[in-house]
């Protein structure tokens, strides 16, 4: 190595361990949680495939606001803040709740869409849902208002600095070579062991991990969502997406006056049929699911996403906005009129878990998530066995002893 490369690469290295040892534990349970949810539809699907389906009836579905009634009927499970349903008879619908004045959200449930009998609270869900505030903000108090978001965010811009650090330090010599890059040495033993397996997979996972921080990122921090919609998207799509509570305030400001008790100044509780009439009409019936959802503060806007019926990704939707009052539709915003770069923006979860590739994609991502204690272990073995190699080679210190 030449002498200028030399003070490069120590301090590459001091970076690369100072930042892992600080970090390790902290990208070891992302790692782990997002493993976990990676698959969470499929199991989801198969703790309740009983619970979630249903005898089709010749006799009409009930109506969102008739489904609403019929749960409040049948005991006090929380307010309402969404329905969500389905083009398939043999579908129930689903029923979520908003939060409560302690922050707890109640665990949705399934209902008979032809009588609005529960069927149970889906098995999983509240699972599923502390695994994934663990993964994004660390269960730390805010959730995504809190402290956390800015932790993990500020975490995966450093594990961008190790993959690049560690690429670079791993370069080697035979630069062309498959088989040194991708091909661990397991005849080695201890620390050419530890180095092999540490340097070569993490090779292996460079670019899921590379997507999943870029991606990542997205919801973390406010000014890169922002500068990911000033690069990819059109100019009135980014200002749409910056500014989601216009509609909602204009929305808010039409629906003034539209009856005496608004006049009077009392809260009517939003309904949602007028709303699902106006979306079928813009739909023509041409969906597979869609969910309806109350504004969380003052509005009439009620949000409505809609998946085709051969829909697998999250991403691949419509969305509109409707007065819950008036049933006009504030905005529509449908997945064929996007753009390739907008397409990309609304993919972002769907490309972080690798579901853009379908199973094979999403096991890819779980295994290479899974895989993140290996480096956090296999990193603290190196970093202790490089401190014990240097204490061995000082230098023994001369006797202060006259004559010796």
């Amino acid at each position: 190595m030449s002498d200028v490369r030399r003070p490069i690469k120590a301090a590459l290295l001091q970076i690369h361990s100072i930042a892992g040892l600080a970090l390790a534990l902290l990208w070891a349970v992302v790692g782990l949680t997002g493993a976990t949810m990676a698959f969470e539809d499929e199991i989801e699907a198969s703790l309740n495939s009983k619970m979630m389906r249903v005898d089709a009836s010749a006799t009409g579905r009930l109506t969102p606001d008739e489904l609403v009634v019929r749960l409040q009927a049948a005991g006090d499970f929380g307010k309402v803040s969404a329905v969500a349903m389905a083009s398939d008879p043999s579908t129930a619908a689903r029923i979520r709740f908003a939060r409560s004045e302690g922050g707890t959200r109640p665990s949705s449930v399934y209902v008979d869409p032809y009588d609005g009998h529960v069927l149970g609270s889906p098995r999983g869900e509240d699972f599923f849902a502390t695994v994934r505030k663990l993964h994004r903000w660390l269960l730390l108090p805010g959730d995504g208002n809190g402290i956390g978001r800015k932790i993990t965010g500020s975490a995966a811009v450093c594990l961008i600095v190790m993959l690049i650090t560690g690429l670079v330090l791993r370069w080697p010599h035979r630069a062309r070579s498959v088989k040194m890059w991708l091909k661990p040495n397991l005849g080695l033993r201890g620390r050419g062991l530890h180095r092999s397996l540490h340097a070569v997979i993490g090779t292996w996972v460079l670019p899921v991990y590379l997507v999943m921080t870029m991606t990542g990122l997205w919801y973390s921090f406010e000014w890169y969502k922002a500068g990911a919609n000033w690069l990819l998207a059109r100019p009135q799509t980014t200002v749409a997406a910056m500014q989601p509570k216009a509609p909602r305030s204009g929305a808010a400001a039409e629906g003034k006056g539209q009856d005496k008790t608004e006049a009077r100044g009392e809260a009517k509780p939003l309904a949602f049929d007028r709303v699902w009439t106006a979306y079928l009409q813009q739909e023509n019936g041409s969906y597979g699911r869609a969910l309806l959802t109350l504004p969380a503060s003052a509005g009439t806007a009620v949000r409505v996403r809609s998946w085709p019926q051969d829909s697998t990704l999250e991403s691949v939707r419509d969305e509109f906005r409707i007065d819950a009052v008036t049933g006009r539709v504030i905005s529509s915003d449908r997945y064929v009129d996007k753009t390739l770069g907008e397409r990309v923006l609304a993919g972002v979860l769907d490309i972080h878990r690798g579901a853009i590739l379908g199973w094979p994609g999403k096991l890819a991502f779980m295994l290479a998530a899974a895989l993140m204690p290996l480096f956090t272990v296999t990193g603290l073995l190196l970093y202790l066995s490089r401190r014990r190699h240097r204490r061995l080679a000082r230098p023994p210190v001369a006797s202060l002893v006259p004559g010796e």
